[in-house]
């Protein structure tokens, strides 16, 4: 698991921009479950998450059509709320970061780390934007 001083600042890049931090398997099913749309984005250490990953995510809210929740689970650090969010990915194999995007519950999209690594954030950004304008 890796160090809180590590993590934090992190969480609160997403934290800081409206995001719930999900911690538990019970908060991320009740959150998966909500009416409406709920953004799940699993957050990371690596350099994909914070060169693209999280800046894409919140140059995304930029739109004048956004997911109803906005909630983050942290990969390597909220293990079983992390294992709890992975079993509503399916069928798509673990992957961090990641994004998934449900609509009353289902599974309507998903951005996995081979779909971040490699882009740019404003790419993340317009791709989220069109997603948003497709099921929000």
């Amino acid at each position: 698991m890796y160090p809180e001083q590590i993590v934090n600042p992190m969480k609160a890049e997403l934290t800081s921009a409206g995001f719930s931090e999900l911690v538990s398997p019970e908060q991320v099913s009740t959150a998966i479950k909500s009416e409406g749309t709920v953004m799940l984005v699993v957050n990371s250490v690596c350099g994909c998450a914070a060169g693209a990953c999280r800046p894409g995510v919140k140059k995304s809210l930029e739109n004048s059509k956004i997911p109803s929740k906005l909630t983050t689970v942290f990969a390597g650090f909220d293990i079983d709320a992390v294992n709890e969010a992975r079993k509503h990915f399916a069928p798509y194999p673990p992957s961090s970061p990641a994004i998934a995007l449900f609509k009353n519950g289902e599974l309507v999209h998903m951005v996995e780390r081979h779909n971040i690594e490699g882009h740019s954030a404003n790419a993340i950004a317009d791709h989220l934007k069109a997603v948003y304008d497709e099921y929000c």
